[in-house]
């Protein structure tokens, strides 16, 4: 059993790396969190250092699919901010991975190549004000009309929705249709009349615009159905897809690079302040918050990216992907609140990152499946009798 690491990753993290300390280090990041603003032209930055290429195949420009590396980059962009990892999860993964499991032939050819490029942006359109675990249950429609469907409905928690090229909207596709078989994928410019955005105000994750998305009698082509006709109503197994397992990789992979950024700060800051006549490194309470801290992380690493090799070999890891997006999330809460305590009070001022980690890292247990769910997933696919 080889625990070592492709020397390509290696080349990859520093690359990434590199890129960080150039175009987005500490100071530069504040600023975009004060402002709740992220400049898209950093987003294709990221596009030009060549990463969009691991989630696309080679006949579409890509490196094939390597999960693996895809999970470190979201692992060292989520080091210096979550944001900068989202904004690559939207074009690699909601678009690399989407749109190569299942776009259209003509889908394919015409966007991947701008995945590969960076010169794309995706925003998933899944929740609504009444619909968040229960995707099934949803509400937005979409009628056929000869040539073309009307959308009407309301989206909620739509990130980047207002800087997206492309909306990945889910719709009830026949409302009288069985549960499962009544549901489409379309892709959905969100510059279409009838659409109308409004921003959601948020405590982390500032600089990525949370929004409302409404569709008013919004009428696009039958080419807007993922996948092509023969795909109407067959949602609900795109949705369940190749590409969910390796979905559940993304959330924790940007929960170890935010752990890992708050530890890194944390480990100075106890080596640098002072108090009784000694630095704080020396006291054993700070001494063991730092070690257990250590081994939680590397405990998420090494639980993350067995799960990626799981995934990159093929094998089935349903449950393994759930427990990963469970156990990662939450441990690096907890290591993110546990790092803010050895700061004190400067860990819940402005001046030092890791107060920005803390508003960061409490998402990611909610979102991309919250911990309640992954339980109940773990269960099920355990076999777990329900009775």
């Amino acid at each position: 059993m080889d625990f070592s690491e492709p020397e390509h990753i290696t080349m990859i993290r520093d690359t990434v790396r590199k890129f960080v300390a150039r175009e987005a280090n500490n100071e530069i990041i504040a600023k975009w969190d004060k402002a709740d603003h992220f400049p898209m032209e950093i987003h294709r930055k990221i596009g030009d250092l060549g990463l969009g290429a691991l989630t696309v195949p080679e006949e579409y420009g890509g490196a094939g699919f390597d999960l693996i590396a895809m999970t470190a980059v979201i692992e060292e962009l989520s080091k210096a901010s979550g944001i900068l990892a989202g904004m690559y999860i939207h074009t690699a993964c909601y678009g690399g991975m989407n749109i190569t499991s299942s776009g259209s032939p003509e889908q394919k050819a015409q966007l991947l190549p701008r995945v590969v490029e960076g010169s794309i942006f995706f925003a998933y359109a899944l929740s609504e004000p009444d619909v968040g675990a229960d995707l099934a249950a949803t509400k937005t429609t979409a009628q056929r009309k000869g040539d073309k469907i009307i959308i009407n409905g309301a989206k909620r928690w739509c990130s980047g929705a207002t800087i997206a090229d492309y909306l990945l909207l889910l719709v009830k596709s026949d409302p009288d249709g069985p549960r499962y078989k009544n549901l489409s994928f379309l892709l959905v410019p969100p510059t279409l009349p009838g659409i109308s955005i409004t921003t959601v105000e948020t405590m982390g994750q500032r600089g990525s615009p949370t929004c409302d998305v409404i569709f008013d009698n919004v009428e696009v082509g039958l080419d807007a159905i993922l996948g092509g006709e023969a795909m109407w109503n067959q949602g609900w197994s795109q949705l369940a897809g190749p590409a969910l397992e390796a979905e559940k990789l993304e959330v924790p992979a940007m929960a170890l690079g935010v752990a890992e950024a708050a530890l890194a700060e944390a480990w100075e800051y106890s080596q640098q302040r002072s108090q009784f006549g000694q630095r704080i490194c020396s006291f054993q309470s700070i001494r063991h918050k730092l070690a257990d801290a250590k081994t939680k992380v590397q405990a998420c690493r090494n639980m993350l990216y067995w799960a990626a090799w799981l995934l990159q070999e093929g094998r089935p890891a349903a449950a393994e992907t759930a427990m990963t997006k469970l156990f990662v999330c939450d441990t690096c809460r907890d290591v993110v609140l546990s790092c803010q305590q050895i700061l004190g009070a400067y860990g819940y001022a402005e001046g030092f990152s890791i107060e920005r980690h803390v508003r960061d890292v409490l998402v990611y247990p909610i979102y991309g499946g919250s911990s309640a769910i992954q339980l109940n997933n773990i269960a099920n696919r355990l076999g777990l009798p329900k009775a």
